[in-house]
């Protein structure tokens, strides 16, 4: 079969042949259709992820997708059996990590959809067990993950969404996906702090991360420095696009009633995981939730994985029926 493959340590997947995939006997064989490019996706490919687990190379990249079981069901898969991935003609899987997919939700849309739109969905429902009327910021809700953040958050019955991002365009577009008050993350001087402080003092309940680095060090210490007004906030880190790490002073956590926690691959059980995308891929359609996506074949894989943005979404079709 023809797949994405990488074949040497850190270097870019090439297109070409390789092994079929024999499924075991508790895994099931997906005709793949379609396999978004995500940075989590590079990420893993590339051994940096800290989920990413030792492997021998050669390996078909790609962590999940849509396509078809060889009983005609279609599906959403999410982490196929090592050496096989999910850019490729067919791989295997767990059958437990396989969702079925509703009628109306294309393929191209739920490849792109499943892994920016569950690092949301996870997050509010399993880790800050978002209640209806509670308040939300999501800093860094300028990148498709951010902006469905946005979505999801309204969705799940968000009082008040308060989005963060460098790109005033983009931030400002925002607005359009729910997003009720907007901060640039550029403002100088003080204007980025006081704006914090000021939607802490009004209370903010949950914080969705997608960029730690500075920027979550200054939300952090803006709660911090709200004081007593603030209600408890539970700060949820999910992408680090600023920065791996923060310097934060110790006393902005014994000052104020943050509680700060991850989400992701190990804070998360497989089967939560799993049942957050499905949740998330059942309600897609008639929340009407956007994503841009872009699509481009298989055989591209050397050019698009080292050209494409994260808006829109790269979403590769591999076999069609």
């Amino acid at each position: 079969m023809q797949a994405a493959i990488v074949v040497a340590a850190g270097k870019t997947p090439i297109y070409d042949h390789f092994k079929d995939p024999v499924a075991a006997a508790d895994e099931v064989r997906v005709t793949v259709s379609a396999a978004a490019l995500s940075p989590l996706v590079k990420s893993r490919a590339s051994g940096k992820h800290y989920s990413s687990a030792p492997g021998n190379l050669p390996f078909v990249v790609g962590i999940d997708g849509v396509g078809r079981l060889d009983d005609g069901r279609r599906v959403y898969f999410v982490l196929p059996r090592a050496p096989f991935g999910s850019m490729s003609e067919q791989t295997v899987v767990p059958l437990g990590q396989c969702v079925a997919l509703p009628d109306g939700l294309d393929d191209v849309t739920a490849a792109a959809i499943a892994n920016p739109g569950m690092s949301a969905w996870a997050a509010l429902r399993e880790r800050a067990r978002l209640a209806r009327g509670e308040v939300v910021l999501v800093n860094g809700a300028t990148g498709t993950a951010g902006r469905l953040a946005v979505q999801i958050a309204k969705h799940m019955g968000a009082k008040k969404v308060i989005a963060t991002g460098r790109n005033r365009e983009a931030l400002e577009a925002v607005r359009t996906s729910g997003a009720d008050v907007t901060i640039p993350l550029g403002s100088t001087g003080d204007e980025f702090e006081d704006a914090l402080q000021e939607q802490f003092r009004g209370g903010i309940d949950v914080v969705l991360d997608y960029l730690w680095g500075e920027s979550a060090e200054r939300v952090i210490i803006a709660a911090a420095k709200a004081g007593e007004e603030a209600v408890p906030i539970r700060f949820v880190q999910i992408g680090s696009v600023s920065a791996p790490n923060i310097t934060l002073p110790s006393a902005a956590l014994r000052s104020s009633a943050i509680e700060l926690m991850g989400s992701g691959i190990g804070s998360i059980p497989m089967e939560r995981l799993v049942k957050s995308i499905e949740d998330l891929l059942q309600a897609t359609v008639p929340a009407k939730f956007e994503i841009a996506t872009k699509t481009f074949p298989l055989s591209d894989v050397e050019t698009v994985w080292n050209t494409a943005g994260n808006t829109p979404r790269a979403v590769f079709q591999v076999s069609q029926d």
